[in-house]
Formats: structure tokens, sequence, C-alpha cells
């Protein structure tokens, strides 16, 4: 079946594989740039989100398009809003994503509505580059009011850390002020309450497990779809792997799903895909929110395929057109757990060597399954990454496996013919509070998923 028109906003690296593979059934048309390559980003100069949805509005209806859809953080999900309402089609209300988006705010709300699932937190009081006022506890976790990537999103263990974390270059802060200044002019017009943007805020340093919960509304109803596993490079704030499907007690999941209905009721989300990044808190046991984003984590559709069969990118375009994602077909799944592994560089000096074509062609022999993403960057981009992000991302593979002995095995085997090291430490199995090594990961607080 041949369904209308899609407008695709900002749709790169996990959207852009997955729908092209949906074209002929969902055709598209496609609008936005790309963040992070030359001259694409030059568009960063003179971006406005409300002039750039005006227009990509005016394009869909000359076009044909009959509906929007974005899992952009930065910038997609608030443009598609905006489409949506422009256009009266259906959509995430601007507000709701505004909501989300604003980290602050959306610690406030949470407050309100499950105070039992927040944690401590404030707006750091000094501007970008500024003094770091005193009276502060650390170890505390420092992001950006408003921010995806996971960029200066660090725990700081002193103040002399905080101080260091917040110096920036004019083209650092050029970059900083470039990115928020369009959300911020949205979020003056029509989340006045919320206050600025352009801050960072603090919150306190978590320890625990962390995970991701999965799900979207129709006509107010919120649906979880599942939670996938965080795990993170030992000692660090790092994502190393993201497992499907999740090994958190059934009990927990339902209080999680539980807790992001309270929030997305009282923030008037009735429609759109979302996921809400939590932890288990080792010491309490209990469930603390780290934050919420409205879109789908586009990072993982690929892993609910193989597992459950569901196809999130389909279900996220029968839901642009009003359709409810729960009558779009699954297949046969083809794993019985999968994971995203994230391969990085934790030294600055280091040289990271791409595959090969000849390794990239074992790899596809071996696994073609298989899924691979690679990130070579210049060397003043790989300084950027260790700057903001405390290590390179270099490469993704995404394998699906009979059980977790094997999908080890085949993420081993993997990594030798890319000529990587395989980030596939496997965590104990008493949940919630597991510890490799006994010592537990800290919670890294700021998605990665479909994003950094």
């Amino acid at each position: 079946m041949k369904h209308d028109k899609t407008l695709v906003l900002f749709g790169y690296d996990w959207d852009r594989i997955e729908l092209r593979k949906l074209a002929r059934s969902w055709p598209q048309l496609n609008a936005g740039f790309d963040l992070f390559s030359f001259p694409s980003n030059a568009r960063l100069a003179w971006f406005d989100m409300e002039r750039f949805s005006s227009l990509a509005a005016r394009r869909a209806r000359l076009l044909g398009a009959r509906a929007v859809v974005s899992n952009h953080e930065q910038f997609g999900a608030l443009c598609a809003a905006l489409v949506a309402e422009q256009m009266g089609w259906p959509g995430t209300p601007v507000e709701a994503v505004l909501a989300c988006q604003h980290k602050l705010h959306a610690r406030e709300v949470l407050e309100r509505v499950a105070p039992e699932a927040n944690i401590p937190f404030r707006r750091l009081d000094a501007a970008y580059d500024a003094d770091i006022p005193d009276g502060i506890s650390y170890p505390t976790f420092v992001k950006p009011v408003k921010a995806a990537f996971s960029v200066l999103a660090r725990t700081m263990h002193s103040k002399q850390a905080l101080y260091d974390h917040t110096r920036f270059s004019r083209p650092e802060l050029w970059i900083i002020r470039h990115l928020v200044e369009p959300f911020e002019r949205v979020v003056r017009k029509r989340l006045p309450a919320a206050g600025t943007a352009h801050s960072l805020m603090l919150e306190e340093h978590l320890r625990g497990n962390q995970y991701c919960l999965d799900g979207y509304c129709f006509e107010g109803d919120v649906r979880r779809l599942g939670i996938v596993d965080a795990i993170m490079y030992p000692g660090t704030d790092a994502f190393m792997r993201w497992n499907y499907p999740s090994r958190l007690p059934e009990h927990l999941q339902r209080e999680a799903e539980a807790i992001a209905a309270r929030f997305l009721d009282a923030i008037g989300f009735t429609h759109g895909f979302f996921n809400m990044e939590f932890v288990v808190d080792e010491h309490s046991g209990r469930l603390k929110v780290i934050e919420f984003n409205p879109r789908m984590a586009a990072q993982f559709s690929d892993l609910y395929a193989r597992v459950d069969g569901k196809h999130l990118h389909e279900m996220a375009l029968a839901l642009s057109h009003g359709i409810d994602p729960a009558s779009v077909a699954t297949a046969a799944p083809t794993a019985a757990c999968a994971a995203s592994f994230v391969y990085r560089s934790f030294d600055p000096a280091a040289i990271v060597a791409m595959p090969s074509a000849a390794q990239q062609r074992a790899f596809h022999r071996a696994y073609p399954d298989g899924l691979l993403l690679q990130f070579p960057k210049l060397a003043s981009q790989v300084q950027r990454d260790f700057k903001w992000l405390g290590s390179y991302r270099f490469g993704i593979v995404h394998l699906g496996g009979r059980d977790a002995a094997d999908l080890e095995r085949r993420c081993e085997h993997a990594s030798t013919l890319l000529g990587w090291s395989a980030p596939s430490v496997e965590p104990a199995a008493e949940i919630p509070g597991f510890a490799d090594s006994g010592e537990p990961w800290p919670a890294a607080v700021g998605s990665e998923n479909a994003t950094r």
C-alpha cells in the first residue's frame, strides 16, 4: 500500500538508513541540514526555527505532503511540531516539545508530578565563561539547559574542574550560542515561564544503572514499546553499548511507564514518540529520571526490529499521519537479543584507524545482518570531542544473537575483523545495582541515542 507523502526534517544517520527502506510505500520529502558537515552547517549562522518551519510547510503543501516527522533532537523535533501546528496535521504540541527540551523546566514539572523520581537540581548562576560561584557541593553533574549529543554533560569533582570545563574559545562560544538561540527564540514566545535556555544547570550526581524507556502517545494514550539497558565504559560517563531486551524487572518497567505517563500528561504531550532516560539509584533502589526526549530514540529502532519484529520508523510514519502505530504489521524476529556497540577512544593523542575496504567486506560477509557506522574526523574535530564529550566515538556496530553469549562472541569476532577493540564487557546479572568488577558505573546524564 502506498501512502501520502511525509515531510522528513533533519533525517540523518539512523533515520536515513531506516527511512530509505520505507520510501516505496511511504514516499518522503526531505528538508534540513547536517550539523556536522561543511558547508551544510554554515546555515547555523542565520538559522531561525519559525522561518525554516514556515518555508518547509509551504514546500510540503506545494509538493503534496500530508504529514511531518523528525527524530532530530537539536532542531527537528521542534520544527516538526511547528510545521504540524501550522498545517493542522497530527503532531506533538509545540509547548510539550519545549517542556521536554528545556531541561531545567522539565525538572520543575517533574518535581510537581513525580517528586520521588526527581533529583536535586539548580541553574548554574554563571554566564558562559564566567567565574564559578561558591556553595556548590561536589561531585555534581553539569549539563546545558538545552543541548543534544550529551555535549558538555559531565560529572565534576571540584570547583577547578567545573571552571576548566566551562572555559570556551570564541569559536566554541559562537557554536554554543547558535545551537541554543533558535530554541531560545521559540521559548520566549511560547513558554516564557521556563526562563532562558542560555545556561548550564547542576544536578545531583547519580550512581546506578541507566535505562531508556521507549514509547509513544496516540490519542492521549501512553504506550510502552520497551526498555533498553545502557552500559558504560567502566569509570566513565560514556556509553559503551545499549542492550535489548532489558534485564530490568517488570515491576520497575511498569513504574517507569507510570512516571512517564504522569509527566507527559502534565505537559500536554498527547501525540508522538518519546523516550525517558532514567537510573535505578544504587543506594535506594528508586527510579530517578534523567530526562525526557520528545522523539524516537532512532538508534534503537534496529534493535526492536531484530528482537520484536517492530519497525519503529514505519510506526512513526504511521503516527505522523494519524494512524495508530499498533496497526503496523510486525515481522518475524531475527534474534533473541541485540546490542548497539559503541567504539570509543579515550586517548586524545591516539590515531584511530578506520577499517579498510577489505576489512569492511570481511565484516559484511561474516555478518550480512550487521550494521556498521563509522565516524572519521579531523584532528581538530577529535580534540573538540574530547573537550565537549570526554572521548571520541569513532564507530558503532549493531548485531543480534541467539543469546547473550552468542552476541558476545559475534561482537568479539566482528571487532577483530574491523581492527577495533570490542566494547563487550558484560555486566553481572543482578539488577538493580549490578556492577562490573565490584565498581558501579556512574549514570551518564544526557541522551546519546541517535545523536552522539
